[in-house]
């Protein structure tokens, strides 16, 4: 596949997703006082009547989606990932539960927001969501996917959680080839029989050129975007471990309890594989520049590249 051309926010992609859908009556928007952040403000622009603005309230923001999808609505209830943890036990209790279905996104995810430092940076939500029984988790890579996955939304049948992220990144996906992009089904952007590096959200491109870098030494790495964790794609990973030497997993996400416990629970049981996970440490961020950040707490192109070549030593 080759390198992307041009960037975008995966937050953009979700605002994008939801005018797309607004041609469905049944889709309400649900914001709790950042929608210029997460973009539903694009939808509350053009249609006001589907839009709740409930003001600093995210477990008031669950209890109403719960409550519109118990009378036949499709909600679509936003705020920053941070701030959808203060809402776990409605999410919990109040929606997932009692069977309904409704979309929550957590915008400005992760180390890479920045400069709005630790209290800001949610590296647990992946990890807390996929603990809810029958709850789907993603993690898009970049706009174009991100609006392909969230209208993918409209006709699944479980209750979901996608993580966006607040700055721009390198494109991954075209209008070609986000086509085949399917929830539950990791994307192969390239193909090696050496090892296999499973990226998910902003470190995707950063997977892929990581990847360049080892083919050009002779080594074959498979590259995948495992945009949907929960429920992860076990067919591809039955397939990856059977050929490759190892896998490196890479997450802006702790490391406990995201992609990389996603992906070595499965394999302890199934294939056991070598896994080296790349993501945050047992710490909290700080405050900083985004690039600056990752690589500080090691998640860049050279540790990506440094954990593939340790693999070939197994």
């Amino acid at each position: 596949m080759s390198a992307p051309s041009s960037s975008g926010a995966s937050r953009d992609g979700y605002g994008a997703a939801l005018l797309n859908l607004a041609n469905d009556p049944r889709v309400v928007v649900i914001e709790v006082d950042l929608g210029k952040s997460t973009k539903s403000c694009l939808f509350r622009e053009q249609y006001p009547e589907r839009t709740i603005s409930l003001g600093i309230a995210e477990q008031n923001m669950v209890i109403v989606a719960a409550g519109l999808a118990s009378c036949g609505k499709i909600p679509f209830a936003s705020t920053f990932a941070i701030f959808t943890e203060r809402a776990f036990e409605q999410v919990r209790n109040g929606l997932v539960r009692p069977g309904l279905t409704a979309h929550i996104c957590g915008s400005h995810g992760g180390i890479h927001t920045g400069t709005d430092g630790s209290s800001a940076q949610s590296i647990e939500d992946l990890a807390l969501y996929r603990t809810i029984p029958g709850m789907t988790v993603m993690h898009p890579s970049d706009d174009i996917s991100a609006t392909k996955l969230t209208e993918q939304l409209l006709s699944h049948k479980h209750p979901s959680y996608t993580r966006t992220a607040r700055n721009k990144t390198p494109r991954i996906y075209n209008e070609n080839s986000v086509k085949s992009l399917e929830i539950g089904k990791g994307y192969v952007l390239t193909d090696g029989d050496d090892m296999a590096i499973i990226a998910i959200g902003v470190m995707v491109h950063k997977a892929l050129e990581a990847a360049e870098n080892l083919r050009q030494d002779g080594i074959n790495a498979t590259v995948i975007d495992m945009h949907t964790i929960k429920p992860l794609d076990t067919q591809l990973l039955d397939a990856l471990s059977s050929k490759v030497s190892g896998i490196v997993t890479v997450e802006d996400h702790s490391v406990i309890g995201g992609l990389g416990s996603a992906v070595s629970e499965y394999l302890s049981e199934s294939n056991p594989t070598k896994v080296i996970k790349i993501g945050v440490q047992d710490r909290f961020g700080e405050s900083g520049e985004s690039e600056e950040l990752l690589d500080l707490v090691g998640l860049n192109v050279q540790s990506i590249e440094s954990a593939a070549r340790s693999l070939l030593k197994f």
